[in-house]
């Protein structure tokens, strides 16, 4: 069986705070963080942290939750040089791999 787990990193429009997170649907999730954007409840929300920078796949699961793991502890200068090695412009991602943004028929998912 394939399986596909991806571990990503979004931020807010003014690329100012970064969030590392962990999805077995890219896409939903994506559209979940905009959505939820200004709630407070949450980290992303707060921060309206929704745009994608980076993401890696992964076929397992434990070792997707690892890597997020491992990058949660880097210091904000590693990740930064993570995300330019692979995006050097630090554009936003999304409308590569979905329609963006969602429309509203999506606040569902």
């Amino acid at each position: 069986m394939n399986y596909n787990f991806f571990v990503y990193i979004i931020t807010n429009p003014a690329k100012t705070v970064l969030y590392i997170g962990m999805t077995n649907d890219l896409e939903r999730r994506l559209i979940e963080h905009y959505w939820n954007k200004g709630n407070p409840g949450t980290f992303a929300g707060k921060y309206y942290c929704y745009n994608l920078l980076y993401e890696e796949r992964y076929q397992y699961v434990n070792d997707a939750i690892d890597r997020e793991k491992e990058l949660k502890k880097w210091s904000r200068k590693k990740k930064d040089k993570l995300i330019a090695d692979a995006n050097p412009d630090w554009d936003f991602l999304n409308s590569q791999i979905m329609e963006w943004p969602p429309s509203p028929i999506t606040k569902k998912a």
